[in-house]
């Protein structure tokens, strides 16, 4: 696998490296061992799927707050979908920064998000599934998240969503609330 860091400090783009013959090819998705080198998280406990029927769907932007925070390993099985991430660690030297990459079942790259970072995407094509482990169990309690279009973070979305769920959408301003959990009205 092959590590490209990105803006936000502990994550990572992550490519694989295919073994190619007659059939297609083989590779590593992921390596407790490779992930540690690098200073990762790689104690995953779950994965998730996710599928969107339509192109703009937005999904997130979600975290889990400590002691729950989650480190998440996203790639694109189906489609494509431009991913985003938002440090929101107070103490991160790039705390409020954003990053985002469009990943593809073309070009199989990932994104490795670590803990303390809001994550979400945009479906860029009708049909998109999402797969990626997670180092925590999903606690109700712990849920956090970030508006979508909040200007603290300013996402350059490469379109603009035209599907976004009513608690996506509901998730306060990060000025107003910073690092809380359920949305307020």
């Amino acid at each position: 696998m092959r590590f490209t860091p990105t803006p936000i400090a502990g994550a990572f783009v992550l490519d694989l490296e295919k073994r190619s013959d007659e059939r297609g090819f083989f590779a590593r998705v992921w390596c407790q061992r490779e992930l540690e080198e690098h200073g990762l998280n790689a104690s995953f406990v779950q994965c998730n799927t996710s599928f969107s029927d339509e192109r703009g769907t937005l999904r997130g932007l979600h975290y889990q707050t400590a002691p729950y925070g989650e480190a998440k390993l996203i790639g694109c099985t189906r489609g494509r979908v431009f991913d985003a991430i938002v440090d929101v660690r107070p103490d991160s030297p790039s705390y409020l920064q954003s990053f985002g990459i469009e990943l593809t079942d073309e070009n199989r790259s990932m994104v490795y998000v670590p803990e303390g970072c809001a994550h979400g995407y945009l479906t860029l094509a009708d049909d998109c599934e999402v797969v990626y482990p997670v180092t925590q169990f999903y606690q109700p309690r712990a849920e956090a998240g970030l508006r979508w279009n909040d200007p603290v973070v300013s996402i350059a979305w490469p379109e603009i969503p035209r599907i976004v769920s009513p608690k996506d959408q509901a998730w306060p301003d990060y000025e107003r609330a910073p690092l809380t959990g359920r949305p307020t009205k």
